[in-house]
């Protein structure tokens, strides 16, 4: 280990009192106490950066058995909980800091479940050849020495910036097939590329991810869009297969061409527009706007506002190809999807709404609609109004300047109508200008379905025609209802 980095991970430790504490603790009690993982990791790439940051959540491993590791903390952590102790890990709050702290383990996995057979290790090295990567098999010992322990080459890796795993890919693949998402994660969190012999493993082992929970999937899925650069990333997702698992509807969007004749494949536009919209995101955080970066939501609809065109794809006279109702289809694809890897409703509902909405601009033409329309588009986007404006800008990937630009201005224009509007009526809030006491009043109706009836008809003549004084729309419910028999 370079004098450098051994400096540096000595700095690391010494940063932290709770660290210091701990390791004293169970180097008096006799038992070895190291801090590993992430933690090690990620210490080490910022301490290029101005010096090693400590990580706000640290791992330890130890030989020590739960049930020491708890009398250890006992009087000492503010808290403690032990709902990992089955697996060996007790977790504590010492001074606002959270540990994790697992006993040296030596496990098999039952391959068909991913299950470990749990059972306690007396070596480190042991413990650390079980873990997903090199660059997470580091350890600095929390004794006096403050010695790293690095058997499988994992700081030359991250130097290199290299995904290896410490044994062979495939029985490291075998034993926990989420670690081929983890690999997908780490190109977009770390900047780290896979050897041949990682992405080989992934992809002939790419069908075992189907034994993972679709929880645990969603979460590393999620994780890896919320990146600052996901799209190699996603390649890897793509390329290697994992995606025709989890998420086949975005492996199927590899199609010959798309309708404007200038993309490879809607996939790439796709990748394209998720680009787009992070960088819109980010910009508008810069500028103090609402909204938050990274936005799940945004990152999801950019990347499947699409999926709808292959099951809508049709070829047309003269080598065209159309792609009616995409978003309908899209819309109803991603719901089930998404519903699929568990994502929460509200984000599997707004992605969704998203994915309906991102064409309605295109029939803005050169400013056609009627205030009507653009009342219409507001409420239809509600509370999403804000990202359907970034996706719907992000959707233009054409690489002809003129027709980008003339896109843009239009829909600056659509922008500049949405705020004249508003500022006159609450675009954000439309409602019927009577609620539905007056609605039961005029009509002499008590409580049920009729009452929602003219509460939608007055929704929507508040809609085309903007706000109506109360005599006003006292009259066109009177005429509307005389019709209804």
């Amino acid at each position: 280990m370079p004098p450098a980095v051994q400096e540096t991970v000595r700095e690391l430790v010494e940063l932290s009192p709770v660290l210091v504490e701990l390791g004293q603790r169970f180097t008096d009690a006799g038992f070895e106490a190291h801090l590993v993982g992430g933690s090690v990791r990620d210490a080490l790439l910022s301490a290029g950066a101005g010096g090693p940051r400590v990580p706000g959540d640290l791992d330890v491993t130890t030989d020590a058995r739960p049930e020491q590791i708890l009398g250890l903390l006992r009087g000492w952590a503010g808290s403690t909980w032990n709902t990992g102790i089955a697996f060996g890990t007790v977790g504590a709050e010492i001074r606002g800091v959270r540990v994790e702290i697992t006993t040296f383990r030596a496990d098999r996995y039952d391959r068909e479940s991913r299950n470990p057979e749990v059972a306690w290790g007396d070596s480190l090295v042991d413990d650390l050849v079980r873990r997903d990567f090199t660059v997470n098999a580091m350890a600095v010992s929390l004794g006096p020495d403050r010695s790293v322990t690095d058997p499988f080459g994992g700081l030359g890796d991250l130097l290199a910036r290299r995904l290896r795993t410490p044994g062979t890919a495939a029985d490291s693949f075998a034993d926990d097939p989420l670690r081929m998402l983890r690999a997908v994660r780490f190109v977009a969190q770390l900047g780290l590329a896979p050897v041949p012999e990682v992405v080989e493993a992934m992809t002939a082992m790419s069908g075992e991810l189907a034994r993972i929970t679709p929880e645990r999937v969603q979460a590393e899925l999620s994780k890896t869009l919320l990146q600052d650069s996901p799209r190699e990333a996603l390649q890897l997702f793509v390329g290697t297969g994992l995606a025709d698992v989890v998420l086949p509807e975005l492996s199927a969007l590899r199609m010959e061409i798309d309708e404007h004749h200038q993309h490879k494949d809607v996939y790439t536009h796709s990748l394209t527009v998720l680009d787009q919209a992070i960088a819109l995101e980010k910009a508008a955080v810069a500028a103090g706007e609402d909204g938050a970066s990274p936005d799940l939501v945004l990152r999801l609809a950019a990347l499947l506002h699409d999926i709808g065109k292959p099951a809508t794809r049709r070829h047309e006279p003269r080598g065209r190809v159309s792609f009616h109702h995409h978003e309908v289809v899209g819309a109803k694809l991603v719901r089930k999807r998404l519903t699929a890897l568990r994502y929460p409703k509200e984000i599997v509902e707004d992605v969704s709404r998203l994915t309906f909405l991102h064409l309605r601009f295109h029939g803005y033409g050169s400013g056609e609609w009627t205030d009507s329309a653009v009342r219409r588009y507001v409420t239809d986007a509600g509370d999403l109004l804000s990202r359907l404006h970034k996706l719907v800008r992000s959707d233009s990937t054409t690489r002809n300047k003129k027709r980008a630009a003339a896109l843009s201005a239009t829909y600056d224009s659509l922008e500049q109508r949405i705020r004249e509007l508003s500022a006159q009526e609450d675009l954000a809030r439309v409602r019927p200008d009577l609620d539905g006491n007056a609605i039961m009043s005029i009509l002499g109706l008590g409580p049920g379905p009729e009452v929602g009836r003219a509460w939608r008809f007055l929704k929507d003549l508040r809609l085309e025609r903007g706000p109506l004084d109360p005599d006003d729309a006292e009259a066109a419910l009177k005429e509307w209802w005389a019709t209804q028999g």
